[in-house]
């Protein structure tokens, strides 16, 4: 729950802070986005996820009024998009979006100050910023000098310096080593703790269950799925779990279907669904007397099996 609430309420994620309702938009013969329609709770980290082509970049272009839909309407803190609304949000590209030739310092002054900030602002923040990311013996040097996940470092800053409410992140770990991306995925947490609502648009299923606290799939141009992360994880577990052990296994009773099972030195491994609305507790009762359990967990569905199924799912339909 962040530390820090916008709009001076208690519950941040009572409010949602983007609204998505009904956006359509079409390129010529190509249907990028049908019908969508979801909400954003403020203070939160909201998954936007979906294969390449499904429609998640025309949808950030719309939010970041880089383009507009063809119908449809898209809601920030309970107004419809305008303009002025753009001070409010940061917009974190998967394409780099820096001038080469331009100095890192400069580079971020001039940033800022279109973002609003004063000069003097604008300078203060920009030094504790490079401190965090310990990029200061870069600030002179050209943005072409750098690699890839150091112009990364540098874009995310120009992103988030002037603090804004709404903030975007296409792909932000592209590049970075596992020591920068996590030094990354801090501050995503530390900005969401602030009072931030933060949109993460990414591939790495790994980084959505370490981060989001809500998601919503698009696939071939509509939303399939959206929702809180664990509720979602809720419905999909199919009542399966991971036994481990030792002894010979051997399930008869029409209650439990071991659907894998391997072994190997007298100790077991076995993934057991139950049926017939029987509980965990049944299933311990009928193993207890035949072999002795070392572990015993649910199988829970990761983000990245769900992600699979429903987009499986939605193209053969």
């Amino acid at each position: 729950m962040p530390k820090n609430c916008t709009f001076g309420i208690i519950n941040c994620k009572a409010l949602s802070i983007l609204k998505i309702a009904g956006v359509s938009k079409r390129y010529a013969d190509h249907v990028a986005l049908q019908d969508v329609n979801f909400e954003i709770p403020a203070g939160s980290i909201f998954g936007l996820l979906g294969p390449n082509g499904a429609g998640k970049t025309s949808l950030i272009r719309i939010i970041t009024q880089i383009t507009g839909a063809d119908s449809g309407e898209v809601y920030f803190r309970n107004e419809k998009l305008k303009p002025d609304h753009i001070k409010y949000i940061g917009y974190l590209p998967e394409e780099r979006g820096l001038y080469k030739k331009m100095k890192v310092g400069e580079q971020l002054l001039y940033l800022a100050q279109l973002k609003g900030l004063s000069k003097s602002d604008a300078t203060q923040k920009i030094k504790s910023w490079i401190h965090k990311l310990d990029i200061a013996s870069w600030m002179n040097k050209n943005v072409e000098e750098l690699s890839k996940g150091m112009q990364q470092k540098v874009q995310f800053v120009a992103t988030v310096m002037h603090e804004p409410e709404l903030i975007i992140l296409d792909e932000p770990f592209s590049g970075f080593d596992p020591i920068n991306a996590n030094i990354i995925k801090d501050e995503i947490l530390e900005l969401r703790e602030k009072g931030s609502t933060i949109i993460f648009s990414t591939h790495r299923m790994e980084s959505v269950e370490e981060l989001c606290d809500y998601i919503a799939l698009i696939n071939r141009s509509r939303k399939v799925l959206d929702g809180s992360v664990q509720d979602i994880k809720d419905i999909y577990k199919t009542d399966t779990y991971l036994v481990e052990g030792k002894g010979r296994l051997l399930v008869l009773s029409p209650d439990f279907e071991v659907l894998e099972q391997t072994e190997n030195h007298g100790l077991f491994r076995a993934s057991i669904k139950l049926l017939n609305n029987t509980k965990p507790n049944d299933l311990l009762r009928y193993l207890i007397p035949t072999v002795e359990i070392h572990s015993f967990r649910e199988k829970i569905p990761s983000i990245n099996d769900i992600f699979i199924q429903k987009v499986n799912e939605n193209t053969h339909a």
